[in-house]
């Protein structure tokens, strides 16, 4: 099949690899939950390769992602696994999970059962890793964000740019702390938690 491409990854992976470095070097199962394409995936891998990155998403988008994978061939990228929030999650754990540009796309109640649920597959002590715009104090940090919002809306009523303390709120919850906030190219943050303690998965609102 053609492969599918997402031109952003290209723009955005370096900044992001830089944060990854620091944070995730003592790392060694990385899940990353909707993983698109798959092109962060394989970049991501190769420039790490002490880690296993599991890629993730709906099964829809599995195809894509094989295609990216299957081409690099890389030895720590194992098959994509298919992972609705709102249904079954893996039955194992890992101690770093990745996220990029997920958020705003998901229903609101998706991203609170996915924080909820969480601590079922990190280990103790794992990280967090979430890229993407936020708004802070209820503002948006750019006119090129609040115009991303509007188009977000368009697409769909339930999209939009999150407020980092809603989400901050949603990591606290799962027990997890945040490490770093961090700035990134086009009004965009890499945010990191770390765990702090063993919970499960809390029921669905």
């Amino acid at each position: 099949m053609e492969k599918p491409d997402a031109p952003s990854c290209a723009r955005n992976r370096e900044p992001i690899l830089e944060a990854l470095r620091k944070h995730f070097v003592d790392r060694r199962e990385v899940l990353e939950i909707g993983s698109g394409t798959g092109q962060h995936a394989i970049f991501f891998a190769a420039a790490m390769p002490h880690l296993t990155w599991q890629t993730s998403d709906c099964s829809d988008n599995l195809a894509g992602i094989r295609a990216w994978l299957d081409e690099a061939a890389l030895p720590n990228t194992p098959a994509p696994l298919a992972l609705d929030v709102n249904a079954a999650w893996p039955q194992r754990r890992y101690d770093a999970v990745f996220t990029a540009n997920t958020l705003h796309i998901l229903r609101w109640g998706e991203v609170e059962r996915l924080f909820a649920c969480l601590p079922e597959v990190m280990t103790g002590q794992a990280t967090l890793a979430v890229y993407g715009p936020f708004n802070y104090e209820g503002r948006f940090t750019s006119e090129g964000n609040a115009a991303f919002d509007v188009w977000l809306k368009e697409r769909g009523r339930h999209q939009g740019i999150r407020d980092f303390e809603a989400v901050d709120a949603l990591a606290r919850q799962a027990g997890l702390a945040l490490a770093e906030d961090r700035a990134m190219p086009s009004n965009n943050r890499c945010l990191i938690w770390r765990r702090e303690e063993e919970r499960g998965c809390r029921p669905s609102p």
